[in-house]
């Protein structure tokens, strides 16, 4: 059911691959809920995405943009808000890679070139992107922007490699950019911690699926879908979260505050 949460909202939202993508269904919702959309990826991974195919369906033009390039991001931003017509209301980053943990590295043998990479694509960028929106006045007042994190942050998992660290920096500039974001105008800045979901991209770590289903079995309500952190997102950009800042949010079904669950010790 949809509420027309985002009725005359504007958006960027990166990182829609495909249908598995948690990008890819924020932004169908968003689109549901009445927002207007420009959708934006890597051009390496628009080549083998269906991101067009996305843009087609809910009316929204596709703008190739590498994250970890300004002046990509500043003209994405300028091409958006010309699209619109006026500044944005949300953004939505989705974007991670380690060359790392694509090519089999442990996390006690990195090549450090790669984890700078790593940390450029899976964080840095979020800095970039948010300094660009910030530089060229771009979002609206009482606007919103979120990442999507992991618990990895916080919590040791060790298959997940290097993107942990990659992740707690993501949370921290979250926290550092939206004081300066929410004192200047109002916009707010958050991270959602995602359950492991099946993705393109998620379903390539290491051991994936006992993560996915360790934490199904640990967290009372179950692992949180796509579609679930779609509408989770969809109400971060909306103004009934309106005071909610700085914040990484967990949207796990209780993962985070277990201790143990007797389905794990069976």
């Amino acid at each position: 059911m949809n509420h027309q949460l985002l009725q005359g909202k504007k958006g960027i939202i990166f990182g829609a691959l495909d249908e598995q993508s948690i990008a890819w269904k924020v932004a169908e919702q968003c689109a549901a809920e009445g927002a207007q959309i420009v959708l934006t990826n890597a051009p390496v991974a628009m080549r083998f995405g269906k991101i067009q195919e996305l843009g087609e369906k809910i009316n929204a033009p596709v703008i190739p943009a590498d994250a970890t390039k300004t002046e990509d991001l500043e003209n994405l931003i300028n091409q958006a808000t010309e699209h619109f017509g006026s500044s944005l209301d949300f953004v939505l980053h989705s974007i991670g890679m380690s060359l790392n943990m694509r090519k089999k590295r442990d996390y006690t043998d990195l090549n450090y070139e790669w984890m700078h990479k790593t940390l450029d694509i899976s964080a840095i960028s979020f800095h970039r992107l948010m300094q660009s929106l910030w530089k060229l006045d771009a979002m609206n007042e009482w606007g919103s922007i979120v990442a999507l994190s992991y618990i990895a942050a916080q919590r040791v998992f060790p298959d997940y490699n290097e993107m942990a660290e990659a992740k707690a920096l993501l949370e921290s500039f979250a926290r550092s950019f939206g004081y300066h974001f929410g004192k200047r105008n109002k916009v707010r800045v958050n991270t959602v911690s995602q359950s492991p979901t099946i993705t393109t991209a998620g379903s390539g770590v290491k051991g994936f699926d006992d993560f996915y289903n360790y934490a199904a079995k640990m967290s009372p309500l179950g692992n949180a879908s796509a579609e679930d952190c779609a509408r989770f997102c969809a109400v971060l950009f909306s103004d009934y979260t309106r005071m909610v800042s700085m914040q990484n949010l967990y949207h796990d079904g209780g993962f985070s505050s277990m201790g143990v669950s007797p389905e794990v010790l069976q």
